[in-house]
């Protein structure tokens, strides 16, 4: 009767958890039916399965069985990850398939995943679960390297966003650098925020490395123009949830975060969204109390 009591407890216990369980997960993504990615945890998954040879000795069994799975669960990450949006135009596959250089790094880096379980099968099969960090070296090949040089619109004089002075007529802007707009034609905000939360759901937006924000007129609000490709590739560009309420106390933009609501999404993979001009200039305006948009303190509510 005790060890009755006990089971029912822990029935109704990992009833009460396995919600919890699965809400935790965030925005994870399907990619074909090799693996998932992990947009929140910014990780890819897969499985590899060996199967042993029933020719060898028992112990050279089980050793050509893990390496037969390590071999798989590399040909699920390299099919997982081709399946990736970098933009709204491109592919990872689209991209390597051009470029034999980033392939084989891309590669390389792959070959470096973790194993975080293995399966040992009473037939003497195995089946490993691997995951690869999609931050990092994933990101630094990946990304493209032409970032900086958006200016923030905010109705005012173009201003250095170091010294605050105005920016020199007809001088370049460095890459990386990003000018601001003195709020002299448009009411400044007086609230300081953290972050920034596009709500995009209902729109069937679509994940990817390095997505755009743009307003009504299709000027980028945000995207590669307003971000650190040290920050990008440090974390993400955007950062993903399912749940608004988790994404207000995700560490990326707590604690006061500036929410949004998405129109539309914008481009053939569906991975760009388009906000109400007013939105984007409220974003802007903001952005110059805190720089978030540089440091890539943003996230995407997806359905």
């Amino acid at each position: 009767m005790y060890k009755k009591v006990n089971v029912n407890k822990m029935f109704i216990f990992l009833c009460l958890m396995l919600p919890v369980l699965v809400f935790s997960q965030g925005y994870v993504q399907q990619v074909g039916t090799a693996g998932n990615v992990n947009w929140t945890q910014q990780t890819i998954t897969c499985t590899g399965y060996g199967g042993a040879n029933p020719n060898l000795p028992l112990a050279a069994q089980r050793a050509g069985a893990i390496r037969a799975a390590k071999v798989d669960a590399l040909r699920n990450l390299l099919e997982t990850i081709n399946g990736v949006n970098i933009s709204s135009e491109t592919t990872v596959e689209n991209h390597l398939m051009v470029n034999d250089v980033i392939h084989t790094r891309v590669e390389g880096i792959l070959r470096g995943f973790q194993i975080k379980d293995t399966k040992y099968m009473s037939t003497g099969d195995v089946e490993v679960d691997v995951e690869v960090s999609l931050t990092g070296q994933l990101l630094n090949t990946l990304l493209p390297n032409n970032f900086g040089g958006g200016t923030l619109t905010t109705g005012g004089q173009l201003l250095c966003p170091t010294c605050g002075q105005p920016w020199p007529e007809g001088r370049a802007v460095p890459a990386g650098v990003s000018l601001v707009q003195a709020s002299d034609a448009a009411e400044p905000t007086t609230a300081v925020y953290t972050g920034l939360i596009v709500d995009a759901r209902g729109l069937g937006c679509r994940p990817a490395m390095a997505p755009k924000l743009v307003d009504e007129n299709g000027k980028e609000v945000y995207g590669s123009k307003f971000v650190s490709r040290e920050y990008a590739t440090d974390i993400g560009m955007v950062g993903y949830e399912k749940d608004i309420s988790r994404a207000k106390i995700n560490e990326r933009v707590a604690d006061n975060p500036l929410i949004v609501k998405g129109i539309k999404t914008s481009g053939p993979n569906k991975t760009d969204l388009v906000i109400g001009n007013t939105d984007a200039l409220k974003i802007h305006n903001a952005a110059q109390n805190m720089n978030f948009l540089q440091h890539c303190k943003v996230m995407y509510i997806l359905d």
